[in-house]
């Protein structure tokens, strides 16, 4: 049984950033995180409003942050948390590894990406349906691909694809996109088309993606777009199996509800990033891991 001031599960922007602010204050941290280091954060192909950087990668970025949150936090990578539950005034931690106890405890859990739930979308995972363009879109090059989605992340990813030779068309369920303006101006510059009002409704190949239907929601009319891959990025859900297990309070969506501090109904539990919904901005998720470290050790001294 290891034993620390405060556990962070999950090591995206938000708990990373959590791990700087509380290893600093001299508090033993430690960062817990089911895959890689930088969750979600590894799949940001190129962001322009980070304070600081005129453009960078996510990966690029997550490294930066992790370098300096290992100057005075521990990260395990690859370890799952499978139970945090409180026994008196410590919390216990049980991962696929090992188990920790601490005084406190920060979710930055995160989110996964929302699925369409179509025919042939689980069937056809890995064989030409994606949900990373960085992570996937390098295998498309010269080919032919659709981007499903309206927002920020589906713009991107669409502007993404296109620089690296992809040809890419975006799919959007209504009449304009909810992605910012100045993406919305790069689609443009790109040329690249979108097909308004349409929704996936079936997603069709063997062994690979084919073809995939679409339905316009004003029309009705059925139309299929033959293509050898399909991207998706239509939100996210939040991951808080965790956080309800400890009676954590949720918002009507699952989202966990914190107050300005970070601070959620469970004393000396707090969360940031994603898990918590509002503006999901990789800014954002650092300054909720950064108040949430502060609040955390601010309210230890008091035991």
């Amino acid at each position: 049984m290891e034993e620390y001031d405060i556990i962070i599960i999950g090591a995206g922007p938000g708990g990373i950033t959590a791990g700087i602010y509380a290893g600093r204050q001299g508090t033993s941290t430690i960062m817990l995180e089911k895959g890689p280091a930088g969750g979600l954060g590894l799949e940001v192909p190129l962001m322009e409003n980070y304070p600081g950087y005129e453009m960078i990668a996510g990966m690029s970025l997550i490294a930066e942050m992790k370098k300096q949150a290992l100057k005075t936090s521990t990260l395990q990578e690859m370890e799952e948390v499978k139970s945090l539950t409180l026994k008196g005034n410590l919390f216990h931690v049980k991962t696929v590894k090992r188990e920790y106890t601490a005084h406190a405890v920060i979710l930055s859990t995160g989110s996964r990406h929302k699925k369409l739930d179509v025919p042939g979308e689980k069937e056809l995972l890995g064989r030409g349906v994606c949900y990373c363009a960085t992570c996937d879109g390098p295998l498309y090059a010269g080919k032919k691909v659709l981007m499903v989605g309206g927002g920020n992340s589906a713009a991107q990813e669409a502007i993404f694809l296109k620089n690296i030779g992809c040809d890419v068309i975006l799919v959007h369920r209504r009449d304009q996109l909810r992605a910012e303006q100045y993406l919305q101006d790069q689609l443009k510059a790109q040329d690249i088309d979108i097909i308004w009002d349409s929704a996936v409704v079936e997603i069709k190949g063997d062994p690979f993606v084919e073809t995939v239907t679409l339905k316009n929601l004003k029309t009705s009319q059925i139309t299929e777009q033959k293509v050898n891959g399909i991207f998706i990025s239509i939100g996210d859900e939040p991951i808080n199996q965790l956080a309800k297990e400890l009676g954590v309070e949720l918002d009507t969506a699952g989202y966990i509800i914190t107050d300005k501090f970070q601070r959620t109904n469970i004393k000396h539990v707090y969360a940031a990033g994603d898990v918590t919904g509002g503006f999901k901005q990789w800014v954002v998720a650092c300054s909720e891991g950064a108040v949430a470290a502060m609040a955390a050790y601010n309210d230890l001294q008091k035991l």
